[in-house]
């Protein structure tokens, strides 16, 4: 009883924590804006986050699993949304020899 409390708790905070990345994912995707978004840090992150995930596999916690591959998606969208547009931004440019 007590693991599936645990568990539900995490599997909360994982929700609340992936929740948080919807209005960047927003501004990229939908606004298509990428200004202040640094790659390197949600590089940074996605390693992070896939460490994490390896620690859920190793310890079988569906939580720690859960919030980390919604994050990983989340955050692996951002990125090719930001890359993306910038290529494509870098391509406008070019095109009109600015």
């Amino acid at each position: 009883m007590q693991t599936l409390l645990i568990e539900t708790i995490g599997i909360i905070a994982g929700t609340l924590g992936v929740l948080a990345w919807v209005p960047q994912l927003r501004e990229v995707w939908v606004e298509k804006l990428h200004e202040g978004i640094s790659l390197p840090t949600f590089w940074l992150v996605s390693t992070a986050l896939v460490l994490w995930l390896i620690y859920g596999i190793l310890i079988g916690s569906i939580s720690i699993i859960f919030a980390n591959v919604a994050a990983l998606t989340c955050i692996l969208s951002l990125i090719v949304g930001v890359i993306r547009l910038r290529k494509a931004e870098s391509q406008d440019g070019a095109d009109t020899g600015s």
